[in-house]
């Protein structure tokens, strides 16, 4: 019976002393002089499964023994209750067929690499424990933000990968074209004619699906885009990449309170979904990661969300006795340390709203003390910021004097104002990164660790 890991961990019972037929990777051959221990992975589980063979027992042993890491295999044999205490079962072969031969030179051998040197393997980083861990929290994540939105009635919306708009005006993005790149820097000063490229105007890819999906809260309500994005920033640090997904839900006849309701909501979920269906995988983060990461999360998911205006975050910050590298100050961003220190002295996650008009967005909601805009930062402990969203300007004359004092394109963006002309009403949204809460949940400290394939400056390998 062919048959998978998972599902003999699953029903370890039922198939005792059973004949089953597993395919998989060598991740280990221990060959002794009259029998030896395979150690099998087939991506089903984040464990693999010991395969006992003997000589005398099973065809080809001493073929057998030669078997080395990374090759795939065919095993067919019993299942035996184990000896050992690692695992309840083994597989005592009859019969194993090489399907796929791995030579010496196969770089990840049964050893601990450094991240550093795996991430020079990126094609084959996935076949070692952490990576597998990695990667199979990173769909199940995945698949939580999808349940949890779609159990509530949300409507996932595709938003164009390719735009001619800013989401968040801040000018770092790619450039799309098809036009010959060379006579751009060989006609420096010349102006670009557009007119002649593909689309007939200048595009770029996305750094935010948030514009279109309010066209499609206002019609569906309740709505979520999940897909990829992209900033041009020349940045190196562990927590930015170049392309990377996000999740933004926007939702209709809201205000900040009711984003922030559901941005903990959405956290709280995924984090439950994740303590229970990779019970594994977070063990051994635990253990070989960041040390006290399930106790994090599980304070996490029963805590309290505290709130705090932005005015009252500095404050806090300035009296605060610790020794900051960036000096706190009103009016402005805050750091991670910063931030990080209000998860301390709220001992636990905080929203940090009404944060001052000059350094947020157009779209986001003025307060009535014209200084401040209704938006709001989730902070995390051990983490720092993981959501930023807002309430969304719905005033037309509002939204149009903004755009006017920020300079933007106000015919560009005609369509955003209609939404507002055509049956405005209050809404609301937010975005999340999603390597942002992969390395959250896993307690990996590197973006370049939970992409499958990262592009950073410099960097477009595969």
């Amino acid at each position: 019976m062919e048959t998978t890991i998972k599902t003999l961990q699953m029903n370890f019972e039922q198939f005792t002393d059973q004949t089953v037929l597993l395919q998989g990777w060598v991740r280990n051959n221990r060959a002794q002089k009259e029998f030896g221990f395979i150690d099998l992975s087939d991506g089903s589980s984040f464990t693999t499964v010991q395969i006992v063979y003997e000589e005398g027992h099973i065809a080809q042993f001493r073929d057998i023994q030669k078997y080395r890491a990374g090759s795939a295999i065919e095993v067919t044999g019993i299942v035996t209750p184990s000896l050992g205490t690692k695992q309840p079962f083994e597989i005592k072969a009859e019969s194993i067929r090489l399907l796929g031969d791995s030579p010496e030179t196969y770089p990840i051998q049964p050893k601990r690499h450094s991240r550093e040197f795996l991430r020079e393997n990126l094609h084959l980083r996935v076949r070692t424990n952490l990576f597998q861990a990695i990667f199979r929290v990173r769909s199940v994540v995945s698949y939580a933000i999808h349940r949890f939105f779609q159990e509530r009635g949300f409507v996932y919306v595709h938003t164009p990968i390719i735009t001619g708009s800013d989401a968040e005006g801040a000018g770092e993005m790619f450039r799309v074209t098809t036009m010959d790149a060379e006579r751009f820097y060989k006609n420096e000063g010349e102006a670009i004619d557009f007119s002649r490229d593909f689309f007939g105007k200048p595009t770029n890819l996305t750094v935010s699906g948030q514009l279109q999906a309010e066209a499609y809260a206002l019609a569906f309500r309740n709505v979520y885009t999940f897909g990829p994005t992209f900033r041009a920033e020349n940045s190196n640090t562990l927590r930015h990449a170049s392309e990377f997904w996000m999740i933004e839900p926007e939702f209709a006849f809201a205000d900040l309170s009711k984003d922030m309701e559901i941005a903990e909501a959405m956290v709280k979920f995924i984090i439950d979904v994740v303590l229970t269906e990779c019970p594994q995988e977070i063990d051994f983060f635990d253990q070989f990661v960041e040390k006290g990461l399930k106790e994090k999360l599980t304070k996490v998911f029963h805590s309290k969300f505290h709130i705090a205006t932005h005015k009252d975050a500095i404050t806090i910050l300035r009296n605060a006795k610790t020794a900051f590298e960036n000096e706190p100050q009103f009016g402005e961003d805050l750091a991670t340390e910063h931030e990080k220190y209000l998860t301390k002295h709220f001992n636990g996650p905080v929203f940090v709203i009404d944060w001052p008009k000059d350094i947020k967005a157009f779209y986001m909601r003025m307060n009535d003390d014209h200084q401040t805009v209704a938006a709001m930062d989730l902070l995390v402990p051990g983490a720092g910021e993981l959501i930023g969203g807002s309430q969304r300007e719905e005033r037309l004359d509002y939204l149009e004097k903004r755009m006017k004092e920020m300079h933007v394109d106000d015919k560009e963006l005609g369509w955003y104002l209609d939404l507002r002309r055509y049956g405005g009403t209050p809404h609301a949204g937010f975005g999340m990164g999603l390597e942002r809460m992969v390395m959250y949940v896993t307690g990996v400290d590197n973006i370049r660790d939970v992409i499958p394939f990262p592009r950073t400056p410099k960097n477009c390998e595969f």
